[in-house]
Order: structure tokens, then C-alpha cells, then sequence
């Protein structure tokens, strides 16, 4: 059962989904909806393009020659997927993301992470990615012929409190991938919460009634709102631009800015010039509003 209206929540494309199985006498149709599927889950709703698509796998799988299960190990093992969350990314952050590519979750706590880490050291990449596709855990709820699905957001029976706020911080929204349109990027999203195990809180995503996950507000008189030009522009409106993860592009150069949040009201004829300014000072837009 979700917690909440999954809609407030964020994850309300993922309560909807229906579970992707393949069942006896299914046809190349069904079998090709599976195998997007696949590639969606493992690949963290990342665009594909048809150079990257492991034919060889697909056609095996289609023949009836791999299970489910194979082809998702296939998919994780490969060239495409190591480049893109073991090789680019922070050990953590690969680590996380593989649990919510391969398990639909979060991992439960600093010790579980790991466990995992401890594994690539020992036996590498590989190696590990077995041990979550070898795990009881892994057969129980998939088996030999389910798609790993989102369900860390779920409250399940034995779930800790830490493991379910902690979903909510990696599973955010289905448009983006799991790194593109993330403000986290390919460092560790749950950072030092995981070193000391502890929860988090789980906002509502951004909307026009309020802040969400994506833009905090800043808390002291210096980063207050601040206004550019005077009333509305030539369109007759004004939006509210909210931009966040400010940093200096520049690493000999310390950002102007004491928080990495601001607010901006910019004039309709003022938004590509604003756009540009803080693309430059190394801000990201968390979400465009039209308040008049």
C-alpha cells in the first residue's frame, strides 16, 4: 500500500505501472515490450540509442535461450551500463543506483553499502553485480521471468523507516534518468546520511503552491527573493524562476553566493538573459512559474 497520494508524493508513474512478465506462448510483440522494459529499469529510464543495444542478448532472449532474470543480468554487466554508473561515477553513487536499478529499492543502511563495496574490492564489478541478481531477495520478489520494478516506496512488511525515506531521495520522478535532470548528478545523492544512518525527510516535489525536493529555500535575509525590473514585461507577465545547486564553474574562483538556493522574479523579455546568467554563475533551474 503507497504512502499517501502517490501524486504529492512524486511517484505517482510508478504506482500506476503494471508488473512486466513474460508467461508461457507470448509473441515477439510481448517479448520486445519486455525487453524495453528491461532496458528502462536497469538503465535508470536513460534514452538508448540503437548503436548501444546489445542485439546479441535481445535476440537470445527472444529465442527463448535466457530467462528474465538473464537478460537483466546481461543488461547490468554490460559495456553500456559500466561506462555509465560504475566507471563515471562515485562508488556510492553506483552503489545506490544499482539497488534501485536491480533490487527497485534503496539500500537499508550504511552497512549493506558496504557490503557491496567490500565485494568490488575483493572481486570486482562483475562479481557484484551477481550478488544482487543472485540474491534470495531477488528471486522472492522477481523471480526467473519479472521485470525488476520501483517498490522501495511501498510500505512493506520488515522496511525500515531509514530504507523508505531514503527510496524516496533516488526514485524522484520518471521523466529524467538517473543521472541526467538529477541536481545530485553522479555524486552520492544520499551523502552523509548513509555514513551516519539516519533518515530523511521526504518533501513534496516542487509545484507552483509550494517548494519541494528540488528547491530548498534559503533561510537568512541575504538570499531573500530579489526582483529584476519593475512590474511585468512586454507579455504582461512575470515568472518565478527557483534555481539551486549554485557553485563557482571556476575552481580557483569562490562563488558570490553564501547559499546555493535563490529566488528570481524576472519579466517575460528578461528570461533568456536571466537563463544565461545563471547557467554561467554555475546555478541549475529548479522550476519556472508565471505568477501575473
Amino acid at each position: 500500500m503507497p504512502f499517501g497520494p502517490a501524486s504529492l508524493l512524486g511517484v505517482e508513474s510508478f504506482d500506476t505501472d503494471a508488473v512486466v512478465e513474460l508467461l508461457p506462448g507470448d509473441d515477439d510483440l510481448k517479448k520486445a515490450e519486455i525487453i524495453r522494459a528491461t532496458y528502462r529499469q536497469v538503465l535508470g529510464n536513460a534514452y538508448v540509442m540503437d548503436s548501444e543495444r546489445d542485439l546479441i542478448t535481445e535476440s537470445q532472449f527472444k529465442l527463448g535461450e535466457l530467462s528474465v532474470r538473464e537478460l537483466v543480468r546481461k543488461l547490468a554487466k554490460s559495456d553500456l551500463y559500466r561506462t555509465r554508473f560504475f566507471d563515471s561515477c562515485s562508488r556510492y553513487r553506483y552503489i545506490e543506483l544499482t539497488f534501485r536499478h536491480l533490487l527497485g529499492r534503496a539500500p537499508t543502511d550504511y552497512e549493506e553499502m558496504r557490503g557491496h563495496s567490500d565485494t568490488l574490492d575483493s572481486a570486482g564489478f562483475e562479481k557484484d553485480i551477481d550478488t544482487f541478481i543472485d540474491s534470495k531477495e531477488y528471486q522472492d520478489t522477481y523471480g526467473e521471468w519479472i521485470v525488476p520494478y520501483q517498490r522501495g516506496w511501498k510500505t512493506e512488511s520488515c522496511g525500515t523507516m531509514q530504507e523508505f525515506t531514503w527510496s524516496f531521495q533516488l526514485l524522484r520522478g520518471n521523466s529524467s534518468s538517473s543521472l541526467k535532470g538529477d541536481l545530485s548528478g553522479k555524486a552520492s545523492k544520499l551523502g552523509g546520511a548513509a555514513y551516519q544512518n539516519r533518515p530523511l525527510p521526504v518533501v513534496r516535489p516542487s509545484s507552483e503552491e509550494s517548494t519541494g525536493w528540488s528547491f530548498r529555500p534559503a533561510t537568512n535575509l541575504q538570499e531573500a527573493p530579489t526582483r529584476l525590473g519593475v512590474g511585468a514585461g512586454a507579455e504582461g507577465k512575470t515568472f518565478r524562476v527557483e534555481v539551486t545547486g549554485y557553485r563557482s564553474n571556476n575552481l580557483k574562483r569562490i562563488s558570490r553566493y553564501v547559499k546555493s538556493n535563490r529566488v528570481y522574479y524576472v519579466p517575460f523579455d528578461k528570461l533568456s538573459e536571466q537563463f544565461i546568467r545563471i547557467h554561467r554563475e554555475g546555478g541549475k533551474i529548479a522550476s519556472i512559474t508565471p505568477i501575473s
